[in-house]
């Protein structure tokens, strides 16, 4: 029987690279979720979520272990996301609109971000002494794939509030993943977050301009 979860499972080679099904699947679902959510389309959410399991065994057997834990937030966040886009909002019994949050609470979201990175690069690097019936060996970068995780997260947050500077968050992400993914020789992936980028950049000056039309 074939294993498709496994990153052992080959689908085909591109240029050399041996393509396995998760990695190939898991990036063309998480494409198409970014793609959407630029666009401001609430398809992404449930596109977004296959992706999100898909990735979620791969980085698990690539020993990224806080990208897989990243993956079980994604995973509940997505649902939530979905829900609150199509939620009308009390004050204006519309549909949520794009916005910048507060100065005030962009310094302290900014502020916590980097402290329970730094906590969790700590945690995570000796996570397999901690759990070593699960995490059979000592995590990869444990600091800056912990950085990239709880970016992620906040990122993530802000954007289920179509908060404008969540943008700003992906593409310092994806910058650090490119570079990140490529070392780990999962290059697909490494790939995929240069195509991050660019549509990280175009979502923040769509949705810039949405705010502007709106206001």
């Amino acid at each position: 029987m074939i294993k498709f979860w496994s990153v052992n499972t080959i689908a085909f080679n591109l240029m050399g690279y041996p393509m396995s099904y998760v990695e190939f699947l898991g990036t063309i679902f998480s494409l198409w979720s970014v793609w959407l959510i630029s666009q401001r389309k609430i398809l992404t959410w449930p596109v977004g979520i296959v992706g999100v399991l898909l990735y979620m065994v791969l980085f698990y057997q690539i020993r990224l272990y806080s990208d897989m834990l990243e993956q079980i937030y994604y995973l509940v966040i997505s649902v939530y996301g979905w829900w609150r886009w199509i939620t009308p909002e009390r004050d204006t019994g519309k549909v949520l609109q794009v916005r910048y949050s507060p100065s005030s609470k962009i310094v302290l979201i900014a502020a916590i971000t980097i402290a329970v990175s730094f906590a969790t690069g700590a945690l995570m690097s000796q996570i397999h002494h901690l759990l070593p019936a699960i995490f059979l060996e000592k995590a990869s970068f444990p600091y800056l794939d912990a950085l990239t995780t709880i970016m992620s997260f906040t990122a993530m947050w802000l954007m289920v509030q179509k908060r404008i500077e969540s943008w700003y968050y992906w593409i310092i992400v994806d910058v650090i993943g490119i570079w990140l993914y490529y070392v780990k020789e999962v290059k697909f992936i490494a790939f995929l977050y240069v195509i991050f980028l660019f549509i990280a950049i175009n979502g923040s000056i769509s949705w810039l301009k949405t705010a502007k039309i709106v206001h």
